[in-house]
């Protein structure tokens, strides 16, 4: 399956940058994960003027030419971040490519909630009206504690979390699956 990848955090070290990529290569031999590096996103306002920027015309062309999206939020203040809000409100204004999309949230966070606050308030956030993704609510993958979880090379080195995160991305590939053959049914 083709995966694009969305880390919601524009920090140079991310957590749930380097989760994704581990993803990327964990998965390699099931999904081809496309992770989108949003460091370059401005910040969305709709005073903006003009043409939809270079960058987010790229991301929703990334993100059309996949199968599923995954987003990984850390959590700020019990909230996805400002960059994150951002690139989802540019991707709601002009251009729409999570309409449809079958969506998993993941989070990674160095504290013991593991980014749960943050994704249950990007789940509500994905299916507002403008932005209508298929939002994937079974297994929650929350990362908590993630820098004793993970190697400095960004690899995840607790087995039952790398279990887990197996179990959850199965169950997100038959949803998406699941998602595509009504897409097509309707399309009848």
């Amino acid at each position: 399956m083709k995966i694009a990848a969305i880390a919601g955090s524009n920090a140079n070290h991310s957590y749930n940058r380097m989760l994704l990529e581990f993803m990327a290569q964990h998965f390699k031999d099931q999904d081809q994960i496309d992770v989108i590096d949003i460091r370059q996103v401005p910040m969305f306002s709709e005073n903006f003027k003009g043409d939809v920027p270079e960058v987010i015309q790229d991301i929703d062309q990334r993100i059309k030419a996949a199968d599923a999206v995954i987003i990984a939020s850390p959590e700020y203040n019990h909230s996805i971040t400002s960059a994150l809000k951002s690139i989802v409100e540019w991707l709601s204004y002009s251009v729409h490519p999570l309409a449809g999309k079958p969506v998993m949230t993941i989070g990674a966070s160095t504290h013991d909630q593991g980014a749960s606050r943050s994704q249950v308030q990007l789940r509500d956030i994905l299916i507002s009206p403008g932005i209508n993704a298929f939002v994937y609510q079974g297994d929650e993958f929350f990362m908590s504690n993630v820098a004793e979880l993970m190697d400095k090379d960004g690899n995840v080195t607790d087995e039952g979390t790398i279990s887990f995160l197996e179990k959850c991305m199965s169950g997100f590939r038959y949803f998406a699956q699941a998602i595509d053959q009504m897409e097509k049914e309707m399309k009848k």
